[in-house]
């Protein structure tokens, strides 16, 4: 999607959560920590996963703040929750592509300890970020049930914006076989549309009938694009996967939203 340029408060707002958290380290060491961050966002490869998304959770966490008890560290979840992030085919067809939310939350909480957060506090943060893996999410955990919906919510997005976040999370895994990869999303956008909800704050509730009708736009575009992979695959003679293929993981989720995603034992995971 190209070069995307952080918003100059960007930076200015890590530092602000940070020492909201209760880091004690100098503001610089905490800025330091923030462009180290901003560089992973960046990093090549990031088609959808990158810095806009970042920008976009965090507004998005902005909107359900007032539903938080400890909305720095929300924010901080947010920052970290995508921090590692893989799509190479190793480790796509090892359910492992897209966003690594375990080696992300041990990179959040080894470096805001070093920033002088209390080890509790950076386990929370840690522990929201695991959370993402698979959004199941504890209605009562009012911060979690917010970091969750804010990464989900690109699902709700307008019906253009949905359309160029499919292309971008399929850019992400352009090195994928299109039948592995329609396999893959059409697994995981039913998953999706079976949940009972999809967003679980009050306020994110809003969200649901519009990702609904986006994820079911979606399938129907998905099945009729498997029907003629499958027919070709008959005329051919051409034995169709069987779902060894997962390109979408949604945490198993971000795709996701997120989204957010083994080629060996299951379809490589096509994330929100």
């Amino acid at each position: 999607m190209g070069v995307y340029d952080a918003p100059q408060w960007l930076l200015s707002a890590f530092v602000r959560s940070a020492l909201g958290a209760g880091a004690t380290a100098p503001p610089e060491e905490i800025k330091a920590a923030g462009v180290a961050l901003v560089d992973r966002w960046s990093a090549k490869g990031r088609d959808f996963h990158n810095l806009k998304h970042l920008v976009d959770v965090l507004a998005r966490v902005d909107e359900l703040a007032a539903e938080t008890h400890e909305p720095d560290l929300v924010r901080l979840a947010a920052w970290y929750h995508g921090a590692i992030f893989d799509s190479a085919d190793a480790a796509a067809y090892a359910n492992r592509g897209g966003e690594d939310e375990l080696a992300s939350a041990r990179l959040a909480l080894e470096e805001l300890t070093a920033l002088g957060v209390s080890e509790k506090r950076a386990r929370r943060v840690h522990d929201l970020v695991v959370a993402l893996r698979r959004h199941n999410t504890d209605a009562s955990d009012f911060d979690c049930a917010v970091l969750c919906d804010a990464d989900l919510a690109m699902l709700a997005a307008e019906p253009q914006r949905y359309k160029s976040y499919l292309h971008d999370i399929r850019a992400e895994y352009a090195h994928l076989p299109v039948e592995h990869y329609v396999r893959a999303r059409v697994n995981i956008v039913r998953k999706l549309l079976g949940r009972t909800s999809l967003f679980v704050s009050p306020l994110g509730a809003a969200w649901e009938e519009a990702a609904r009708q986006n994820l079911g736009a979606e399938l129907q575009r998905l099945e009729k694009e498997l029907a003629k992979i499958d027919a070709a695959n008959a005329e051919s003679g051409t034995a169709s996967s069987d779902g060894h293929e997962t390109v979408a993981d949604e945490n198993a989720t971000e795709p996701a939203a997120d989204a957010q995603t083994s080629l060996a034992a299951q379809p490589p995971t096509a994330r929100r």
